[in-house]
């Protein structure tokens, strides 16, 4: 009895330094962001720039009147910055003869926007030359994207740097849509975000939709026998019929599918009811009925009765996102062209 409990404790020890460390770890990632929110500013282009969000405003509005399918891919597009390197506008380089950038790698090959960002940018650059980074542009047209989407406003600090280097296979980084709860977790956790913010910026695929090829294994062979009756049992039977009738093979690259079916134009909650349903349309989606945490979060929203409380946390935890790993100061640069390093 006596060797069993000093097993007991030696194996509360060991998990203790574990939790020990985690918590060391995620202190340092809060005290690193709480140091970045104080170099940026919200006033930051007040005298060289002082109409900059006014700039950006007026051209999200005549984009989004043409196109308003972008609202979604430019949130996108900024969380895919984000996640890699930090909110430095690296996923916009064009890749070159010497290096395959992100946007040349596999999970950004669906990425669109990029032609928006840079007519904002050259807007900006007519009215305030070599002035407004395109890190700081594409967090304020997501920030927009959403608000004209008839979503939730947040304010936007500015004084980001652009990053001189992107690099496809940093992309690795980005949460997959085919992650577990566990991998999901893990990989927002290193970039500072805890289960509320996973759960809460999952809710932005109530805008936009997603090519067939990210989902299609989880209505075609999902553990690998190859017939038809091989499917995700955590999909919705009737739902996955009528992803069914879209997406016909795992190879289709080409079919859209509205994440959020009849609502994919409009921020709103509606996206946790398909959750709680089991109509999430990707594994990540799934995944969050897996845990107490994000379980508990997607069924109070989809109520219905909780979306001013969902608008409140989403500008909440895009404020944190957006603050990734920022170059400011004198680090990177203020690129001319968002496409292309400064020479």
């Amino acid at each position: 009895m006596a060797w069993r409990n000093s097993g007991r404790v030696k194996v509360l020890n060991r998990r203790s330094s574990r939790m020990a460390v985690m918590a060391a770890a995620v202190l340092a990632v809060c005290s690193f962001a709480a140091v970045t929110m104080a170099q940026l500013e919200m006033d930051f282009y007040s005298k060289t720039c002082p109409n900059v969000e006014e700039i950006v405003r007026r051209e999200m509005e005549e984009i989004l009147r043409v196109a308003p399918t972008l609202a979604g891919p430019l949130l996108r597009l900024h969380f895919h910055d984000c996640f890699v390197r930090g909110c430095d506008a690296s996923v916009l380089i064009d890749s070159t003869a010497g290096n395959v950038a992100e946007k040349d790698a596999k999970p950004n090959l669906t990425l669109r926007g990029f032609g928006a960002v840079q007519r904002v940018k050259d807007k900006l650059n007519a009215a305030c030359p070599a002035t407004v980074s395109c890190a700081d542009v594409l967090a304020l047209m997501a920030r927009d994207a959403v608000v004209l989407a008839n979503g939730p406003s947040w304010p936007v600090s500015l004084g980001r740097r652009d990053g001189r280097l992107s690099i496809a296979n940093d992309t690795n980084q980005l949460p997959p849509p085919t992650a577990n709860f566990t991998q999901l977790s893990q990989m927002f956790a290193a970039k500072g975000l805890d289960a509320k913010d996973l759960v809460v910026l999952s809710g932005g695929h109530t805008l936009g939709t997603a090519h067939c090829a990210l989902f299609s294994d989880r209505l075609y062979n999902f553990t690998g026998l190859v017939n038809d009756g091989d499917v995700d049992p955590a999909l919705d039977a009737a739902y996955m019929a009528k992803l069914k009738a879209k997406c016909r093979s795992l190879s289709d690259n080409t079919t859209l599918s509205e994440m959020d079916p009849g609502s994919f134009l409009t921020f709103d909650a509606s996206y946790y009811r398909l959750v709680a349903k089991r109509r999430g349309i990707f594994h990540s989606d799934s995944a969050l009925l897996t845990d107490p945490v994000t379980r508990a979060y997607v069924e109070r929203q989809a109520t219905g009765h909780f979306a001013d409380d969902f608008f409140r946390d989403f500008a909440d935890s895009m404020v944190k996102m957006s603050t990734i790993d920022v170059l400011t100061g004198a680090q990177g640069e203020i690129r001319n062209k968002c496409y292309a390093i400064n020479i």
